[in-house]
């Protein structure tokens, strides 16, 4: 028996706990155990390798007849006239002994789903209702413009696909808008080793500069990318902490592409240092010769990338392709080392916040520490729920709200802007946030947002028999038509929505929702009427419809 696929088989057995009541509810798996394994471990799959929040990995799970050979699929946010499309394939077995390739027959129908799913004018015929509403916002992104760059991701708990499956891969010949990777249980426990802290000795080349302050210390020097690229080899995504589950990749993202064509070009490459902006590295201690003038090793505890991450696995991804060129070692990368006060969390967010903030990451964790965040945990606490504004690996419970979640919410519910609550996810804590959590927002104008959104979204995941084509297009839509319905029944305004009227307002939702609920579709269908007549819209053109936000005006 392999010891990290017993881990990860051991795993699963919370997992599958975890997961049960929703996978019986949403995809009728009650009973087979078989079944319910080989899911939960593409959930746990999924989950540690884009780093979502539960609710959201669920919801990418597509596992069923007909699906394609597609276990999860998962739609990035649009940057740059892009859009990434991560898909997953998992084979799990039942023998643990972690000798078993990724099968080529499943390499050959994530191939042919890949030619088939992206190619708007395809018929998809016997899909299923999950994988139909991903494939069709897909598609409508696509017809829109915007180029899709997919990620085929095999996972098993064993080993990469075989020579032939290589040689499938390659005689598709998809060019850079794919890429295949592989996930098994050693990368899954790696990750999910991540919190353990990482002790190393950094090379520097040349002089540096060391300064103490305010209770700190800071090194800064150049480091020889082939030192970088040995670093993540060794560490990995422990070094990486979250960061590396969001990787962009080298083919189709552009600043990465210009860091391997810089690392490539004889002419270039001396030139990184000047066109990088370096990387950021924090740590609770570092050590080194003081006696020495330059070359110094300095040895690091707790170490971790906080600016940075994109550089660093590029480097590594183009140092181990084998190109005619000379050695690298000349090459080199401006590196800043903080060594900070080990309780002073706040300061170590704020430098993140600084360092990551102009580039596309998430920045839901950057945001925890806020004055605001804090202000409205505590408020929300008062009211009999939790509100989670730091990230847990816990389950999730009724009681407890996301941050993520009350982000969609109050953009659906009260401010009135559904179509950028679902597709504008990435800027709901960058370019949004102001307008989402405003000075005014209180615990009670989250928390009735959030059961509103719920609503919507349980509808949308199980959409009732006969039930109209667009609801799992419109769950923000209908959200915020539920808002206007309770403040109606309260008859006040948001501004009047309080801890006052808190149980009042709470209890309208419960006994009500339902109602609510079947109003709004009502008047979504008459929307989409009075928007395109009585002809039948395919779920292509709906998907495009409520991206667009093209029924607000004639909701409002």
């Amino acid at each position: 028996m392999n010891i990290n696929v017993a881990i990860i088989d051991q795993r699963l057995t919370s997992v599958i706990e975890d997961i049960r009541e929703q996978a019986s509810q949403e995809l009728n798996l009650r009973n087979d155990e078989t079944k319910l394994k080989s899911l939960a471990f593409v959930y746990l799959t999924v989950n540690t390798i884009l780093d979502l929040t539960p609710e959201e990995t669920f919801d990418c799970l597509t596992e069923g007849g007909g699906d394609f050979g597609v276990d999860a699929i998962h739609i990035s946010a649009e940057v740059d006239n892009e859009f990434t499309v991560t898909l997953f394939q998992g084979k799990y077995k039942a023998k643990l002994d972690g000798d078993s390739n990724f099968p080529e027959t499943a390499i050959k129908q994530m191939l042919n789903a890949i030619h088939y799913l992206f190619d708007p004018a395809a018929p998809l015929g016997n899909v299923n209702p999950r994988l139909q509403i991903k494939v069709e916002e897909a598609r409508a992104l696509i017809r829109d413009g915007y180029i899709p760059q997919v990620r085929a991701i095999a996972c098993n708990n064993g080993l990469t696909w075989n020579e032939s499956a290589k040689q499938e891969i390659e005689r598709a010949a998809l060019g850079s808008q794919v890429t295949f990777e592989y996930c098994n249980h050693d990368r899954l426990l790696s990750i999910l080793q991540a919190t353990k802290p990482v002790n190393e000795t950094l090379r520097f080349t040349g002089q540096a500069t060391v300064e103490d302050f305010n209770f700190s210390r800071v090194f800064v020097g150049r480091m020889a990318v082939s030192e970088i690229a040995a670093l993540i080899d060794r560490q990995g995504e422990r070094l990486l902490e979250r960061n590396i589950r969001r990787y962009l990749g080298l083919e189709g993202n552009r600043v990465n592409e210009r860091i391997r064509a810089t690392l490539h070009s004889d002419k270039e490459r001396a030139n990184f240092y000047f066109y990088n902006n370096g990387i950021t590295l924090t740590c609770d201690k570092f050590t080194y010769n003081a006696l020495q003038h330059g070359d110094y090793q300095v040895k690091i505890e707790n170490l971790q990338i906080i600016n940075g991450g994109q550089t660093c696995m590029t480097i590594f991804k183009t140092e181990r392709e084998a190109l005619p060129v000379s050695p690298r070692a000349e090459t080199f990368v401006l590196v800043r080392l903080y060594q900070l006060p080990s309780e002073n969390d706040d300061l170590v967010q704020q430098i993140t916040f600084a360092t990551n903030s102009q580039n596309p990451v998430d920045l839901k964790d950057l945001r925890a520490n806020d004055e605001q965040q804090r202000r409205l945990e505590m408020d929300i606490n008062q009211l009999g729920f939790s509100y989670r504004r730091k990230r847990s690996e816990s389950p999730l419970k009724s009681s407890e709200i996301t941050t993520g979640t009350a982000a969609a919410a109050i953009l659906s519910v009260w401010r009135r802007k559904p179509h950028q609550a679902k597709f504008f996810t990435r800027e709901h804590f960058g370019k949004l946030y102001p307008d989402i959590f405003t000075t005014d927002l209180n615990g009670t104008q989250v928390v009735t947002a959030v059961l509103l959104y719920r609503i919507a979204e349980n509808y949308r995941r199980r959409p009732p028999e006969n039930a109209e084509l667009f609801i799992p297009h419109a769950s923000c839509f209908i959200a915020m038509q539920m808002g206007k319905y309770l403040l109606a029944e309260l008859n006040c305004k948001l501004a009047g929505l309080s801890h006052l009227n808190f149980t009042t307002a709470k209890s309208l939702i419960e006994q009500t929702g339902n109602v609510f609920f079947i109003q709004a579709v009502a008047d979504i269908a008459q929307a989409l009427t009075a928007l395109y007549g009585k002809r039948t819209l395919s779920a292509q053109q709906l998907s495009a419809t409520f991206r667009r936000g093209d029924l607000i005006a004639i909701l409002s």
